[in-house]
């Protein structure tokens, strides 16, 4: 089975005063636009999952609507075990009834699926560090049955090496940011 791990795009900083319900808060335009060219990125370097598990909150599910306008990827059905702050077993256990597919996707938030992909990875949520900005996409694989530590990292997609890759860039910030390594 492969697992496509999915952080929703950028939705910006949460302010209380427009979205007095963090889960109402959406994406930023930026951030659609920066996730439909990663979305379009999938399209050509991963088939679609059979099955689209998504958190609840707006801003996984603009990110999931993407990926199904952009990326051909099916319609997505809400997960509460998703939202933030719910630890990876119960992610893992939100996967069990679809072990027949053949590819799953996950929309959700940090720290929820770094820690997840940890999990998988390694068989501890604290002890593989990997950074999952907003709107990258992780592909893992198992050899075997689903468990701690049996995937494998096939590839790691953020926005930004999707733009590079579609000769996009975006602009440098003053000070130096942006510069590449």
């Amino acid at each position: 089975m492969e697992l496509f791990v999915v952080r929703h795009a950028h939705a910006g900083q949460p302010d209380f005063q427009r979205w007095p319900d963090d889960a109402l808060r959406p994406l930023t335009g930026p951030g659609a636009e920066a996730f439909r060219l990663l979305a379009r990125a999938l399209r050509t370097l991963a088939d679609p999952p059979q099955v689209v598990l998504v958190s609840p909150l707006v801003r996984a599910r603009e990110t999931a609507a993407i990926l199904q306008s952009e990326a051909g990827w099916p319609a997505p059905a809400e997960s509460e075990a998703l939202q933030p702050g719910r630890p990876p077993l119960a992610i893992v256990a939100a996967l069990q009834p679809h072990l027949g597919a053949s590819a799953v996707a996950l929309v959700g938030h940090e720290p929820a699926l770094h820690e997840l992909l940890s999990y998988l990875l390694v068989g501890d949520e604290r002890l593989a560090q990997i950074e999952l900005e907003p709107g990258a996409v992780a592909c893992l694989a198992w050899p075997g049955r689903l468990g701690p530590g049996g995937a494998v990292l096939r590839w790691l997609l953020s926005p930004a090496v999707a733009r590079a890759c579609q000769g996009t860039r975006r602009p440098r910030r003053a000070g130096g940011a942006g510069r590449p390594l």
